[in-house]
């Protein structure tokens, strides 16, 4: 599949800064999909949404839309809607309907056009029985679905949301969540998301971006980020880990806390200082004779749906365990663990170096077996 929107080698400064904000940044979004852009204040995502938008030009780079260059392109000539994180877009003397309707008016579209989308928009986000409300009668949750549906009014090819859904409490923000996902599902367009909340990028997305200090670390579908960590910060930014120090003796086989154990991971030198993932949830409390590992708990927190508990082992390493099984304080028990719940990492390896090294490995593996099977015949 072709991509809809790529930036290549995108660098941006602002005036009054002498470091960039975004540092040759590439990316690619295909048609039809989820996107979401997660890092912290400062990490260069909503940058990235303003220059896609036409609100900003890159310093350096290319961004294109289906192939052909836009930097020069401005942003009311592209097909691409913005909602912001705040309702302060709407216009406060206009009604539901008025402010939908807005900008197919300034387009000049005919008037019975105008009322058959606005109504149509209206019922994709659940507010057919409010289009003649002032907008100041609006709850958060309500104005923002209001911003929303003035953005696919428009039909746009893609729909840029910087954080719509940072300021709403967070009952009303999980519905939201929810809504949007579905919207995206129905209307079948790209959405590009802009957010900081970790949870609600792997709730929500095909695919995530995850940025760093203007670069972007990691990049692929929520399962792959979280299960397959690049490097530390990606490890620790993306839910809770266990990251200990290691060596990777050789291919499918690590040593930490004083032992060896069975890996799914190679591609590595033999003897390489790495550090070790395993997600808390993949800790399995057993007795001391069945562990893989022995540890002493330290604290227990009841979070309703299950146990957070922070032990010890002998060598002085923390770990989390989350668990539905409920501990002791003081107690000790034993850690088990399979082999898939290992995750070994390079220290900081970037995320071209991975894919180069992982190609590289593959075809070593491809080589081997072709190797055997001409022994074989």
């Amino acid at each position: 599949m072709s991509n809809l929107i790529e930036l290549k080698d995108v660098v941006k400064y602002f005036d009054d800064s002498s470091s960039p904000v975004l540092k040759r940044v590439n990316l690619a979004i295909e048609s039809g999909k989820f996107y979401t852009l997660l890092g912290a204040s400062g990490s260069g995502k909503s940058t990235i949404l303003s220059l896609i938008s036409g609100l900003l030009a890159p310093s350096s780079g290319d961004i294109l839309l289906n192939g052909c260059r836009i930097n020069d392109i401005p942003a009311e000539k592209r097909p691409i809607n913005t909602v912001f994180q705040d309702s302060s877009a709407l216009f406060p003397h206009m009604n539901v309907f008025e402010n939908v309707a807005f900008g197919l008016k300034i387009k000049k579209i005919a008037k019975a056009e105008i009322t058959r989308r606005v109504r149509e928009a209206l019922a994709m986000v659940r507010l057919s029985e409010f289009e003649n409300r002032p907008i100041d009668r609006l709850s958060g949750g309500q104005k923002q679905r209001v911003g929303i549906a003035r953005a696919i009014v428009n039909e746009p090819e893609v729909l840029l949301l910087d954080e719509p859904l940072s300021a709403l409490d967070l009952r009303l923000r999980r519905e939201m969540q929810i809504e949007l996902r579905e919207l995206q599902k129905r209307l079948g367009i790209t959405f590009i998301f802009v957010t900081h909340d970790q949870e609600e990028a792997l709730t929500m997305s095909d695919e995530i971006f995850i940025m760093n200090e203007g670069e972007i670390v990691q990049s692929g579908t929520p399962s792959d980020i979280y299960d397959e960590p690049i490097n530390h910060f990606v490890a620790t930014f993306i839910g809770d880990s266990n990251i200990i120090d290691g060596v990777m003796l050789e291919d499918y086989l690590v040593e930490f806390v004083g032992k060896q154990f069975e890996s799914v991971d190679g591609g590595m030198r033999k003897m390489e200082p790495v550090e070790v993932v395993i997600r808390p949830e993949d800790l399995i409390i057993t007795t001391q004779n069945l562990g893989k590992i022995t540890v002493t708990v330290q604290t227990q927190l009841y979070r309703g749906s299950d146990y957070e508990i922070r032990t010890t082992d002998e060598l002085g390493n923390t770990w989390l365990i989350h668990s539905t099984r409920q501990a002791i304080v003081g107690e000790v028990v034993g850690l088990d663990f399979e082999p898939e719940a290992i995750h070994v990492m390079r220290f900081n390896e970037t995320e071209a170096d991975f894919d180069a090294r992982i190609e590289e490995y593959v075809e070593e593996v491809e080589t081997e077996i072709g190797l055997i099977s001409e022994d074989l015949s």
